[in-house]
């Protein structure tokens, strides 16, 4: 039920069912591509204590969840029926780069997870070679090996699914293509090309080449069969183009494929993989220290899809490739922020958080470490991107490389193993991944927080005098009367970890929410249990009245002002029923936060006993 809730609000959040021309999911965030990115509610999405983050990037707009996206986007799906949706209408035009990555992860993503399991049985089997714990002639082994290998040889059969859904044509008809590029009498033909006999197509010779594990041909090929069906399909008889418009199809695009596009794209990626391979031998040390440095940014905003391809390409032309290593060191840096922080904090919440999010790190799900841990507190991310540059750097001087697809994790060790056993390079991989894990842990630990001294139960916090001049502050009186409440004591670990700002909570006395500052009305909730403002000084205070009073949809809130609307301290902004809300099972517990704490020096609570409406209650320190 839970998951359905959010899975509605995002919608809401998004512009609407109307809004969205389609939806996909990797290991944690749902990517929308929206006809109208405008109509999405950004700033209300952020403060949903469901999302993590949302970012717009690379023609998506993407919303994080965490660990639970499988079950929204589920959810999400199920409910409005959106994994029908085409994407190939109306959108808002974008750059050729965003489009590129747009059409990356979407290729991909269906079965990017399953890829990086069946990477990970095959590194395993690499390991058990080498302790000799198998044999290769051993049925377990061959067992084992063709279910880490049938996805990758058959790998143009997946991929034409899912580019064929991607370009908007059949899937099935472009998976037909690609089932006849891995045909067993192709791979005959090739053994007769390779012993002089040429075959011909209507008399045209044919180049036949290996396709098992090739990556772009096959996107081509899907990429010209949907534009032969949307010429074919509009101009068949309605009676029969469910027939004909495949013949059509595959009786142009298959010949056409081993005649040119087959050749042609089998040329370009040998041409990709050779340029990659010239470009690292320039400098692998310096290479590593670029990838490891970036490539968590290029997480956060979803380029690292860019890079899919290349790792893809080089592992099907050579049978290996060096750049997937130099990403766990950048993966590693920060798990180690995270466990700097974890070990560091003094804050119970922030504390669990980290230790939760610093397990999901080192499997290699990142998100909750970046976007709940280490950026909101500046220096514990820029540590572990530094960390993965020194660490990438010792892996890229030694030349680690990989040798089965999969996403960077601790996992990687066992990817790394070549067949002649374990060598220098393997060495390098641990040494590089614990120099990125400790220095980001040690560096975090020492300089990342700075946090202020816990407060003893019964004593007035030490404030800033509002006169000093160090620094400036903005006063955030109480906008309710009530109970003040520390946040770390609020039962909703999304407020009490401060993942959504700095600040206190409230119990309420009257049903009455007042302004706590001047200036506007930015987000007003649809369902009244929530208001955000922007003060005059720039200040974005967020007043969350209840836990969980969202699911309410409304019923007992009566908001008094509209989004937008300028506003004093001490106007009326909402009215509620507390003894219905209680009724109904809800806590009032009414969290008042600063959502840009990390914009400021420090965020204060002023005051620890009962206010009444305009008390003081928060200082902003500037």
């Amino acid at each position: 039920m839970q998951y359905q809730e959010l899975a509605d609000e995002i919608v809401a959040g998004v512009g609407g069912k109307e809004n969205i021309l389609s939806v996909m999911h990797c290991a944690t965030r749902l990517r929308f591509k929206l006809k109208e990115s405008q109509k999405a509610q950004t700033a209300v999405l952020k403060n949903n204590p469901g999302v993590i983050m949302v970012v717009e990037s690379g023609g998506q707009y993407q919303v994080v969840i965490g660990n639970q996206v499988a079950e929204v986007y589920r959810a999400l799906t199920t409910r409005y029926a959106l994994d029908s949706i085409e994407n190939n209408t109306d959108s808002a035009p974008q750059n050729l780069f965003a489009r590129f990555i747009d059409l990356v992860s979407g290729i991909f993503t269906p079965f990017i997870g399953v890829m990086i399991a069946t990477g990970i049985i095959k590194g395993l089997l690499a390991l058990a070679l080498v302790l000799g714990v198998m044999e290769a002639s051993g049925g377990s082994y061959k067992v084992l090996f063709v279910a880490s290998d049938g996805l990758f040889y058959f790998l143009p059969i997946l991929l034409g699914y899912s580019a064929g859904k991607k370009f908007g044509g059949n899937p099935f008809v472009s998976m037909a293509i690609a089932a006849a590029l891995v045909h067993p009498m192709i791979l005959d033909a090739l053994q007769q090309q390779q012993a002089g006999k040429t075959l011909t197509f209507v008399g045209i010779p044919l180049e036949i080449l290996n396709y098992s594990s090739s990556v772009i041909p096959i996107i081509f090929s899907a990429w010209v069969s949907s534009l032969i069906e949307r010429g074919v399909h509009p101009r068949s008889p309605v009676a029969v183009r469910n027939f004909t418009t495949p013949l059509v199809c595959l009786l142009v695009t298959v010949p056409l494929t081993f005649l040119a596009i087959g050749p042609a794209a089998t040329w370009l990626s040998r041409m990709l993989a050779e340029g990659y391979l010239w470009i690292y031998s320039l400098s692998p040390m310096m290479a590593g220290a670029v990838m490891g440095a970036i490539w968590q940014v290029c997480v956060i905003f979803g380029l690292h899809w860019g890079l899919v391809p290349i790792m893809l390409n080089n592992l099907a032309n050579f049978g290996y490739d060096t750049l997937l290593p130099l990403l766990m060191p950048a993966v590693l840096g920060q798990a180690g922020a995270t466990l700097g922080v974890f070990l560091r904090t003094r804050e119970a919440k922030v504390k669990a958080m980290a230790g939760s999010a610093f397990t999901a790190s080192i499997f290699g799900i990142t998100e909750p470490a970046v976007y709940g841990i280490t950026l909101p507190r500046r220096r514990p991310f820029i540590f572990g991107c530094i960390g993965g540059a020194l660490g990438a750097a010792i892996l890229g001087f030694w030349h680690t490389t990989i040798y089965s697809f999969g996403f960077p994790s601790i996992f990687t060790f066992i990817q790394v193993v070549p067949s002649t056993g374990i060598d220098a390079s393997v060495i390098a991989s641990f040494a590089g991944a614990a120099v990125a894990l400790l220095f980001s842990c040690v560096t975090t630990y020492l300089f990342g927080l700075q946090e202020s001294a816990p407060v003893a139960a019964g004593v007035e916090p030490v404030t800033a005098p509002a006169s000093t001049s160090l620094t400036r502050r903005e006063s955030v009186v109480s906008p309710i009367a009530g109970e003040v409440i520390a946040l770390d004591h609020v039962k909703d670990e999304t407020f009490a970890s401060g993942l959504l700002g700095k600040g206190a909570a409230i119990l309420p006395q009257t049903g009455r929410v007042v302004s706590p500052v001047d200036g506007v009305v930015s987000s007003m909730f649809r369902t009244g249990h929530a208001i955000g403002l922007t003060s005059s000084q720039g200040a974005e205070v967020l007043i969350h009245v209840g836990l969980d009073t969202v699911k309410l949809e409304g019923q007992y809130f009566h908001p008094q002002v509209q989004n937008d609307q300028p506003i004093k301290v001490g106007d009326l902004l909402l009215e509620f029923d507390i003894e219905a809300i209680k009724a109904a099972g809800y806590d009032i517990t009414t969290p008042v936060l600063v959502t840009n704490s990390d914009d400021f020096i420090d965020v204060l609570t002023l005051n620890n006993s009962v206010v009444g409406e305009g008390s003081p209650l928060l200082a902003v320190l500037k």
